[in-house]
C-alpha cells in the first residue's frame, strides 16, 4: 500500500484515562477483531495485565480503516501510563508520527500526562488531544478543555470529544488520525532499515522482533544484518499484528510488523537496533548507517533476587535473560551474597515495575525467589580519591576508608487539588524535599515542583500522597543529579544472626525510626516458633531498636494433678532446659514473602 494511506500512531495518557478502552472501541469500529471474540482490554494480553487492569507492555495492532472511498493501515501502538513503563511510552513514540493524548474528562490534566506530552513532543509527532468519560455524569468537558488551552496551548477547535465506553465520538477521532496524522517517511528502493522498537521470545521460534520498517522491504526468508550487534540471521517469517501474529510475503516502508529470526540467544535482537538486508561488506564499511534507536535507560531502584532452592539458579538465569527481552528497562548482573548465596542485581524503573518482574518470574517461570530491600544506586569516594557506584547495603566498604557517600535526588511534580496542599506539603517536608514552585495551574488545582532525594519516594511515597489528597493527586519524577548526604548502613539481626536481606542504607536522621519500623514489621510477619526470637536494628555497633516475638507456651503441667509440686518444678525445669537448647540450636523460619512485604510499609 502507499505510504499516503499509512498512519502509524499510538495512544498516551496518564494511568486510568481509558487507553486500552478506547483501543478496544478501535478494534471493533475497524472490526479487527469479532465482536464475538471481543473482551474488555483486548491488548493487554497478560494474565497480570487483566487482573490489576493496567497496561504494562506497550502493544502494536494493525488495523484497515475506509473512508472516503479509500482504505487505509492505521498501526496503533497501546501504551502503559504508569510512571514506571515511561520506557516502554518512548519506544513506542520512536515507532509513529502521531500521538493521540487522552485526558479524562472528570479529573483533567494529571502528571504523566504532561510527562508523556513532553516525550511525544521530543519526537516531533502530531498531537490529537482527546477528552474521555465525556458520557459520565461528574465529567466537565468544558473546565478540563480549558485546561488543556491554557496549561498545554491547544486550540478548543481541535480538542475532540468522547466516550471510549459508548464508542461516541470514536469514528471521529479515526478520522482526524487518517487528516492530521503525517504520512510515514522513507524510500522503497533504498536498501531496507527497520528499527526494533520491542522484542520477544517464543520457545518453538526463538527471538521474534516488533519493527518499524524506514526504508526498503524485507521478504520472509531473506538473510538480514543487525547493526548494532553485528550479527546476521534468516527472517524465518514476517507478518503483521492483528493482534495475533498473521505471516506475510513482506514488510515495506512505513510498515509496523514483527520478524522471526533463528537466535536463540536472546541477548542477539536488542531493543534499539536497526535491522537491514544490505550486504554484510556494505554494513561494515559503514554504508547503511544504523538508526538513532533509544537512549540507555537508567534504572532508580535496585534489589537481589535469589532463588530460595540454590539448585534452581540456572533457571532463574535463564528466566531473567527472556524477561528482559520484553523488557528492555530491566538491568541485571551476577551478584553473591554470603548468608543467602548466588543470585542477580537486578535494577527496575521503580517499585511497580520491581513487584511485576517479581510476580512474572513466580508464575511464567515457575520460581520461588528471596528478594533483598530495594535501594537506589549511592555514589561512594574513598580517602584513597577512587569513586565507584553503590547498589547494595552489602558492597559498603569500612566507614573508615570513606570520604564521603552521594545520593540521588529527583526532580517531583505533583498535581492536586488545591484543597489538600497543606498536607501534600507537609509530607514533602518530612521528606527532606525542597520546594522550587507552586503554581496553581488551574481553578482549584495546584502544580508543585519539588526536588526531593530518590530515596524518600521509591518506596511508600506514592500511597502516602493519595492518602493525603484521597487519591485526587498524581505524581512524576525525573533523575537529577547527586548531593552529599550523611548515609549510615542499617543491619538486622534475628536471634542473633545478620540478615543480609534486610541490610539497607538510609539518611542518619531517619535511621532509628526506619530501623524500628522494620523490627516492628517482622515481629507481625514472622511466625512465632518454640522459643524467643530477638529482633535487633544495629548501625555500626549500637543497637538502636530491640523488639522480641514471643514464643507459643505449652502448658506442660496439664495432665499433672494433685501431690507434691515438686513434680511440677521437675517438668518445668525440663521444659526449660529444652527451651534453652532451642534458642541455641533452632533456626528461625523466614518466609519468602517477609522479604517483600517488611518493605511495603
Amino acid at each position: 500500500m502507499e505510504l499516503s494511506h499509512i498512519r502509524n500512531f499510538c495512544i498516551i495518557a496518564h494511568i486510568d484515562h481509558g487507553k486500552s478502552t478506547l483501543a478496544d472501541r478501535f478494534l471493533e469500529f475497524t472490526k479487527t477483531v469479532e465482536s464475538r471474540k471481543m473482551r474488555q482490554q483486548y491488548l493487554d494480553t497478560m494474565e497480570l495485565e487483566q487482573e490489576r487492569g493496567i497496561t504494562i507492555k506497550l502493544q502494536p495492532v494493525k488495523m484497515m480503516y475506509h473512508k472516503g472511498g479509500d482504505d487505509y493501515i492505521l498501526n496503533l501502538i497501546d501504551t502503559p501510563g504508569h510512571v514506571d513503563f515511561t520506557y516502554e511510552v518512548s519506544r513506542a513514540l520512536a515507532a509513529c508520527e502521531g500521538a493521540i493524548l487522552v485526558v479524562d474528562a472528570t479529573q483533567g490534566i494529571q502528571a504523566q500526562t504532561l510527562a508523556n506530552l513532553y516525550l511525544a513532543l521530543e519526537q516531533n509527532l502530531e498531537i490529537i488531544p482527546v477528552l474521555n468519560k465525556i458520557d459520565l455524569p461528574n465529567s466537565e468537558p468544558d473546565r478540563v478543555a480549558e485546561e488543556l488551552s491554557n496549561i498545554l496551548g491547544f486550540k478548543k477547535e481541535e480538542i475532540l470529544q468522547i466516550s471510549a465506553k459508548t464508542g461516541q465520538g470514536v469514528e471521529a477521532l479515526l478520522d482526524a488520525v487518517v487528516q492530521r496524522v503525517p504520512q510515514p517517511k522513507g524510500e522503497l528502493e533504498a536498501p531496507a532499515r527497520a528499527l526494533i522498537f520491542d522484542s520477544n521470545y517464543d520457545k518453538h521460534r526463538g527471538v521474534v522482533a516488533y519493527v518499524r520498517m524506514i526504508d526498503g522491504k524485507i521478504s520472509s526468508n531473506e538473510k538480514v544484518q543487525l547493526i548494532g550487534v553485528g550479527a546476521e540471521t534468516q527472517a524465518l517469517e514476517v507478518g503483521f499484528f492483528t493482534p495475533a501474529f498473521l505471516k506475510s510475503k513482506q514488510l515495506t516502508v512505513g510498515e509496523v510488523g514483527y520478524i522471526v529470526t533463528d537466535f536463540r540467544d536472546v541477548s542477539r535482537a536488542r531493543v534499539g537496533d536497526t535491522v537491514t538486508n544490505a550486504p554484510e561488506k556494505d554494513v561494515l564499511a559503514g554504508k547503511i548507517k544504523a538508526l538513532p534507536g533509544y537512549k540507555e535507560v537508567k534504572p532508580m531502584v535496585y534489589a537481589s533476587f535469589f532463588p530460595a532452592n540454590s539448585d534452581e539458579y540456572p533457571k532463574l538465569r535463564d528466566a531473567i535473560a527472556k524477561l528482559k527481552l520484553s523488557d528492555a528497562a530491566l538491568f541485571f548482573e551476577p551478584v553473591t551474597v554470603a548468608s543467602i548465596g548466588t543470585g542477580f542485581r537486578c535494577g527496575f524503573l521503580g517499585l511497580l515495575h520491581m513487584d511485576i518482574v517479581q510476580e512474572r518470574l513466580a508464575r511464567e517461570y515457575d520460581l520461588d525467589l528471596v528478594i533483598t530491600s530495594p535501594t537506589v544506586e549511592y555514589r561512594v569516594e574513598l580517602k584513597s580519591g577512587e569513586v565507584y557506584l553503590l547498589h547494595a547495603a552489602s558492597e559498603l566498604p569500612d566507614p573508615s576508608s570513606i570520604e564521603k557517600i552521594d545520593e540521588p535526588w529527583a526532580k517531583l511534580e505533583i498535581i492536586t487539588p488545591s484543597e489538600y496542599l497543606g498536607g501534600v506539603l507537609d509530607l514533602l517536608s518530612k521528606r527532606r524535599g525542597e520546594q522550587k514552585n507552586i503554581e496553581y495551574a488551574s481553578q482549584g488545582r495546584v502544580l508543585l515542583t519539588f526536588e526531593i532525594p530518590l530515596a524518600n519516594i521509591i518506596v511508600d511515597f506514592y500511597d502516602k500522597l493519595k492518602g493525603a489528597t484521597s487519591g485526587y493527586a498524581s505524581l512524576n519524577y525525573e533523575l537529577i543529579g547527586f548531593r552529599e548526604s550523611p548515609i549510615v548502613k542499617l543491619n538486622v539481626l534475628i536471634a542473633g544472626e545478620r540478615v543480609e536481606a534486610f541490610a539497607t542504607l538510609l539518611h542518619r536522621d531517619s535511621a532509628e525510626k526506619e530501623g524500628r519500623d522494620i523490627l516492628v514489621k517482622l515481629q507481625e510477619l514472622i511466625p512465632r516458633h518454640q522459643f524467643a526470637i530477638a529482633l535487633q536494628a544495629v548501625i555500626g555497633g549500637k543497637v538502636v531498636a530491640r523488639e522480641t516475638i514471643r514464643p507459643y507456651r505449652k502448658d506442660v503441667t496439664a495432665g499433672l494433678y494433685g501431690g507434691d509440686d515438686s513434680r511440677k518444678k521437675k517438668v518445668l525445669e525440663k521444659q526449660k532446659k529444652g527451651k534453652k537448647r532451642m534458642k541455641q540450636f533452632g533456626r528461625v523460619n523466614i518466609p519468602q514473602n517477609v522479604f517483600i512485604d517488611v518493605f511495603k510499609k
